[in-house]
C-alpha cells in the first residue's frame, strides 16, 4: 500500500512495473512511451524491434529484469499468454486483426476506451427501453466516458497500436511530425517575410509612376490575404484509415442477419441527350453490383427532365441488371460499371482460378454490347421528338411531354417484389422518380430534386443514411459503402458525423491534365487539411449522408446551442455576458430544440392508434417544417431508419406521389433549414456549412482504390464554363444571408479555422479583380518603360530573395507531406490564373447583375462524352465570350515584350538591366496562360476567327489608347522647358 503508483501500458492497461533499481521500466528512451515488459516481449518476438509511437529503436538491453508490480495471476497470464486461450483477452489482439463483440466483452482487462464504447452501446440501448433510466445512467457515467473528439485524439497518437488493442473500426495518423513541423515553420517564416515585403512596399512608393505602384500594391495584399485564408486551414492535416473486415465481424455474423445499416443512393439526371443513359446506366449498374447486403441498398434515380428516354433506358437497365449483378459478385468484378470493365487494358486473367470465368466473361461481354445497342437505338430514336408527343407502349401519352407541366411519376424496378436475377436471388431495389413541375412554382433545379428524392426514399425504404452520386460518377470500388460505415457505424466516433466525403477522381482526362481537371491539389492537399479541423466540405457528389443530419438536427452530443446576438466580439470567443435575444433566433432554436427531443420520443408515438398519431404530429407543429404528411414526419422521427410499421404498404406509393408534388415545400422549412440548402446553383457548400454551424462534423475517407470515378470536360470551352457555374454560386452565396462571414457566429460551433476555409471558397472569385490588373501590369510597364518597384537596396534584394525562397520551399513541403506531384501543382497554379482572368471575372459581373437587376443565369449541363478519337474533344474549341479576356492579355503582354526588347536595342547597353525584370514579370503571366494559349491552338491549329478579331481589336485599342493617355508617367513642365532652352547659348 505504500508503493507509488506505476504508469499504465498503453496497449493492454496493466502497470508497467520498475526495474530492479527501483525506477519505472522504460521501453522508448526518446519519447518513454508506456509499454509494459510483457507487451514488449511479444512485439520483439512479432520481429517488431521499434517504437510504436516514435518509430525509433528499441535498446538491444531493455529486457532486463523487472520487478512487475501485478499479482501472480497477472504474470501468469502474460508469461503464457500464446499458450492458454482462453486467457489471450489482451495480448491476443496483435495476433488477430478481426475480433467480435463477444470476445470484448469478456476482457476483464480491456482497453479503458474500449469499456467505455461498450458503455456508450449499453447506453444507447437501455435509453431506448427506458427514457429516465438511461438519463440517470448518463448522469452517473458522465465522468467516465470519453468524449468522441478525445477518442480520436487518444489513438491517433499511436495508430498500430490503438487499433489492435482496442479493435476499432478506423484510426487518425497524423502526418509524421519531422514533415509537418518544418512546414509551418516556413509558413511562419512567410508570413513574417511577407510583413516586412509589405512594410517596404509601402514606404517605398514610386513617384514616376505612382499609379501603377499604387495599383500593384493593392493586388500584392489582396493576393496575399487569398493565400493566408488558402494556406491556414492546411495547418493540421491528418489520414485515415478503416477496418472493414472488422466491421464485417461485428455486424455480419455468420448465421445471422445482417446488422448493416441501410443506404439509400440518389443518382441525378437532367438531360439524356447531353447525359447519356448509357453512363447513367454504367453508374446504376455499378450501384446494384455493390459488395453490401442487397436489402440494405435502394437505388434512386431522379429524371428531372421527364424524358421518355431516360425511363425506357431504365427498364433496359433493370434487365440487363439481372444478368450483370450476379456475375460482378460470383467473381468479384472490379470495377462494377461494365462500360468501364471490359474497356481495362490488364490482364483480366489474374487471381481468377474458376476454369468457368473465361466462357462467363465472353458472354456477359456479348450481352453488355447488346445491350448498348439496344441503348444506342433509343438515343437514336429520341433525336426527333413526335409532333403529337412521346407515346408510351400500351398507346397512352407519355405524361412527360411537357417537361414544365407534368405530374409526378415514380416506378419501382426489382427489390423485394420485383424480379429476380437469373439465379434467382434477390436484387437490390431501383425506383425511377420525376418530381411534379407546375408553371408558376420554383423548382430550385438540383437542389430541389434531391430534396424530393430525400422524401420519396424515406416513404418508401427510410434507409438511414444516404448516398448521391452525379449519373456520371460510377462506384469504382465496390467495398466503397463499408469504408463509409467504419466511421458512421461507431457508436462513438461517428455519432457527430453528418456526412462522408470521397475525393473525386475522374477517367478519360488526358496524361498532362493540361486543364487540371482532376483537381488534385484541392482533394489531396487542401481538403485533408480540413479533416484536420471539423471536415472536409461536401463537393457535390460521392458523399454518405446522415439523414438526421440533413433534417436539421443537432449532433447528439452537442449541448442545445444558446442563442446571442450579432453583436457577440468574436465567433470563436463568444461573449460571457447575457444578450438580448433577437425573437426570431428564439422561435429557431426552440423549433430545433423540439426537433432535437422528437428523435427520442418515437417509442411514445407506438403507444397511439393512427389517427392519434396523426394528431400529435400535427400539435408538435412538425407540419410547418416537414410539409403535409404523416408518412414521412413519422419516418424522421426513426434515428436508425426503416418504414414504421404502422404505415399501410398499399399507401406508400401514393404518399410518395404527394411528397413530390410542386407544391409540397410551400411555407415550410426544405431548403431553408433542412434538407439541400436553396440559395445558390453551388447548392453543396451551402448545405455542407449548414451542417457544420449546427456543430457536426464530417470526415474524408479516401481509400487505395478509389471509390468513386467519373468523366470531366476536358474541352476548354466546356472546362471554363463547369468554372463558370462554381465561381457563381459562391459569389451568390457571399451576397446572401448566408454568408460564412458573419453566419453562424453567435452559435460558436462552426471552428475558426473551418469558417477560414469557408470565406475562401465565396471569396476567391473576387480575386480576378486584381488579377487581371496584376496582369495587365507587364505590358503597361514594357510600353511605358516605367516600373512598379524602385531601385532596389541590398535590404530589399534580401526581403525580395527571402519571399521568393519561402514560396518555394513551402511548396516543396506541402508536396512532401501530401505526396502530390510538382507537376499537379504547376497545373493548379496555371489554371488558377486562366480560370481568374476568365470565368471568375464573369461570375462577378453576373453575381452583382443578378443581385441588382434580377438577371438569373442558365445553368448550363457540360457535355459527359467525348469524340472516338482518343482526347478528340480536348482540341475543339468552341466559340464563349470566355475566351476574350485571357487571349488578349496574352496579346498585350506579347506586344509589350516586342516593345520593350525595340526600346532597349534603341536606348543601348544600361537600358538591358531594367528591362530583365519586366520581361521576367511578362513571361510570369505568358507561362500561366500557355495551357490557355495551346487550347486555342487546337491540335490543327484552328482558332475561331471571331476570338482572333475581338481579340486583336481590343489589344490595339487599348495600347493606342494608352499611348495616347499616358496616365502614369508624370507630365512634363512645358513651360519650364522652353525657359530652359531660352537660356541655351547657341
Amino acid at each position: 500500500m505504500m508503493e507509488s503508483k506505476s504508469p499504465v501500458c498503453n496497449t493492454c492497461g496493466e502497470e508497467i512495473g520498475v526495474k530492479a533499481n527501483g525506477e519505472f521500466f522504460v521501453a522508448c528512451h526518446e519519447c518513454s512511451f508506456p509499454i509494459c515488459k510483457a507487451c514488449l516481449e511479444y512485439e520483439f518476438k512479432e520481429g517488431r524491434r521499434i517504437c510504436l509511437r516514435c518509430g525509433n529503436p528499441y535498446d538491444e538491453n531493455v529486457l532486463d529484469d523487472v520487478e512487475t508490480k501485478t499479482s501472480k495471476h497477472q504474470s501468469t497470464l502474460a508469461t503464457h499468454i500464446t499458450n492458454t486461450p482462453q486467457d489471450s483477452g489482451i495480448h491476443a489482439r496483435h495476433v488477430s486483426t478481426v475480433s467480435t463483440i463477444d470476445s470484448e466483452l469478456n476482457d476483464e482487462y480491456g482497453n479503458p476506451i474500449w469499456k467505455n464504447r461498450v458503455d456508450s452501446w449499453k447506453d444507447k440501448k437501455s435509453k431506448k427501453k427506458n427514457k429516465k433510466h438511461a438519463k440517470t445512467t448518463k448522469d452517473e457515467d458522465h465522468d467516465a466516458q470519453v468524449p468522441p473528439q478525445q477518442h480520436m485524439e487518444d489513438i491517433s497518437l499511436n495508430p498500430e497500436a490503438a487499433a489492435a488493442a482496442t479493435d476499432v473500426l478506423s484510426v487518425v495518423i497524423p502526418i509524421p511530425r519531422t514533415k509537418i513541423t518544418a512546414y509551418r515553420i516556413v509558413i511562419i517564416m512567410r508570413l513574417t517575410i511577407l510583413a516586412l515585403f509589405f512594410h517596404y512596399r509601402i514606404t517605398h512608393p514610386v513617384d514616376s509612376a505612382y499609379g501603377l505602384w499604387l495599383t500593384s500594391v493593392i493586388c500584392e495584399i489582396w493576393f496575399a490575404f487569398s493565400w493566408v485564408l488558402d494556406q491556414f486551414p492546411k495547418w493540421g492535416p491528418i489520414n485515415r484509415e478503416t477496418y472493414i473486415d472488422r466491421l464485417s465481424a461485428r455486424f455480419e455474423r455468420e448465421g445471422e442477419p445482417s446488422q448493416l445499416a441501410a443506404v439509400d443512393f440518389f443518382v441525378s439526371t437532367v438531360d439524356p441527350l447531353k447525359e447519356p443513359p448509357l453512363i447513367t446506366a454504367n453508374t446504376v449498374l455499378s450501384i446494384l453490383a455493390l459488395d453490401y447486403p442487397v436489402d440494405k441498398v435502394s437505388c434512386y434515380v431522379s429524371d428531372d427532365g421527364a424524358a421518355m428516354l431516360s425511363f425506357e433506358s431504365l427498364v433496359e437497365t433493370a434487365d440487363f441488371a439481372r444478368k450483370w449483378v450476379p456475375f460482378c459478385k460470383k467473381y468479384s468484378i472490379e470495377p462494377r460499371a461494365p462500360e468501364f470493365y471490359f474497356s481495362l487494358k490488364i490482364d483480366y486473367l489474374r487471381d481468377k482460378v474458376q476454369p468457368s470465368f473465361v466462357k462467363e466473361r465472353r458472354a456477359m461481354k456479348r450481352d453488355y454490347e447488346e445491350f448498348k445497342i439496344r441503348m444506342n437505338a433509343l438515343v437514336a430514336k429520341a433525336q426527333k421528338t413526335p409532333e403529337e408527343g412521346w407515346t408510351m407502349q400500351d398507346g397512352t401519352s407519355w405524361p412527360g411531354n411537357n417537361t414544365r407541366d407534368h405530374p409526378g411519376m415514380i416506378q419501382v424496378f426489382l427489390g423485394y417484389s420485383g424480379a429476380r436475377d437469373v439465379e434467382g436471388n434477390e436484387l437490390p431495389r431501383l425506383v425511377y422518380v420525376s418530381r411534379e413541375k407546375r408553371p408558376g412554382y420554383q423548382h430550385h433545379k438540383k437542389a430541389g430534386a434531391e430534396n424530393a428524392l430525400v422524401r420519396v426514399s424515406a416513404v418508401l425504404t427510410n434507409a438511414p443514411f444516404i448516398l448521391n452520386l452525379d449519373c456520371d460518377h460510377y462506384v469504382n470500388n465496390s467495398k466503397a459503402v463499408r469504408e463509409a460505415m467504419c466511421f458512421l457505424m461507431d457508436p462513438v466516433v461517428g455519432q457527430d458525423v453528418c456526412y462522408v466525403q470521397f475525393p473525386q477522381r475522374f477517367d478519360g482526362i488526358d496524361k498532362s491534365d493540361r486543364y487540371a481537371n482532376r483537381n488534385i491539389v484541392f482533394f489531396d492537399v487542401n481538403m485533408r487539411g480540413l479533416d484536420g479541423i471539423q471536415g472536409p466540405v461536401y463537393v457535390g457528389t460521392g458523399c454518405v449522408f446522415r439523414r438526421q443530419a440533413l433534417y436539421g438536427y443537432s449532433p447528439p452530443s452537442k449541448p442545445k446551442m444558446l442563442p446571442q446576438s450579432s453583436s457577440s466580439s468574436c465567433c470563436c470567443c463568444p461573449s460571457k455576458k447575457k444578450q438580448t435575444q433577437d425573437p426570431s433566433e428564439i422561435y429557431k432554436d426552440a423549433k430545433r430544440q423540439e426537433l432535437d427531443a422528437a428523435i427520442f420520443n418515437l417509442g411514445d408515438l407506438d403507444n397511439y392508434d393512427e389517427y392519434e398519431r396523426s394528431m400529435l404530429i400535427s400539435q408538435t407543429s412538425f407540419e410547418k417544417t416537414f410539409g403535409l404528411s404523416a408518412v414521412f414526419i413519422e419516418s424522421t422521427l426513426m434515428e436508425n431508419g426503416g418504414v414504421p410499421d404502422s404505415v399501410n404498404p398499399s399507401t406508400l406509393i401514393k404518399e410518395a406521389i404527394h411528397v413530390i408534388s410542386c407544391g409540397y415545400e410551400e411555407k415550410t422549412e426544405w431548403g431553408k433549414e433542412i434538407g439541400w440548402i436553396y440559395g445558390s446553383i453551388t447548392e453543396d457548400i451551402l448545405t455542407g456549412f449548414k451542417m457544420h454551424c449546427r456543430g457536426w462534423r464530417s470526415i474524408y475517407c479516401m481509400p487505395l482504390r478509389p471509390a468513386f470515378k467519373g468523366s470531366a470536360p476536358i474541352n476548354l470551352s466546356d472546362r471554363l464554363h463547369q468554372v463558370l457555374r462554381w465561381a457563381l454560386g459562391s459569389v451568390e452565396i457571399f451576397l446572401s444571408r448566408h454568408c460564412p462571414l458573419w453566419y453562424g457566429c453567435s452559435g460558436g460551433r462552426l471552428k475558426w479555422l473551418q469558417r477560414m476555409a469557408y470565406i475562401n471558397t465565396i471569396v476567391y472569385p473576387f480575386t480576378s479583380l486584381p488579377l487581371v490588373a496584376y496582369c495587365t501590369l507587364p505590358a503597361i510597364c514594357l510600353l511605358t518603360g516605367k516600373f512598379i518597384i524602385p531601385t532596389l537596396s541590398n535590404l530589399a534584394s534580401m526581403l525580395f530573395l527571402g519571399l521568393f525562397i519561402s514560396i518555394i520551399l513551402t511548396s516543396v513541403l506541402e508536396l512532401r507531406w501530401s505526396g502530390v506531384s510538382i507537376e499537379d501543382l504547376w497545373r493548379n497554379e496555371q489554371f488558377w490564373v486562366i480560370g481568374g482572368v476568365s470565368a471568375h471575372l464573369f461570375a462577378v459581373f453576373q453575381g452583382f447583375l443578378k443581385m441588382l437587376a434580377g438577371l438569373d443565369t442558365n445553368f448550363t449541363v457540360t457535355s459527359k462524352t467525348a469524340e472516338d478519337l482518343e482526347f478528340g474533344e480536348l482540341y475543339i474549341v468552341k466559340w464563349t465570350t470566355l475566351l476574350i479576356p485571357p487571349t488578349s492579355l496574352l496579346i498585350i503582354n506579347l506586344v509589350g515584350v516586342v516593345a520593350g526588347f525595340s526600346d532597349a536595342l534603341n536606348k543601348g547597353y544600361e537600358a538591358w538591366g531594367p528591362l530583365f525584370g519586366k520581361i521576367f514579370f511578362a513571361f510570369w503571366v505568358v507561362l500561366h496562360l500557355y495551357p490557355f494559349l495551346k487550347g486555342l491552338m487546337g491540335r490543327q491549329n484552328r482558332t475561331p476567327t471571331i476570338v482572333i478579331l475581338w481579340s486583336i481589336l481590343l489589344a490595339s485599342v487599348f495600347s493606342l489608347v494608352w499611348v495616347r493617355i499616358n496616365p502614369f508617367v508624370s507630365k512634363t513642365d512645358t513651360t519650364s522647358l522652353s525657359q530652359n532652352c531660352l537660356l541655351i547659348d547657341c
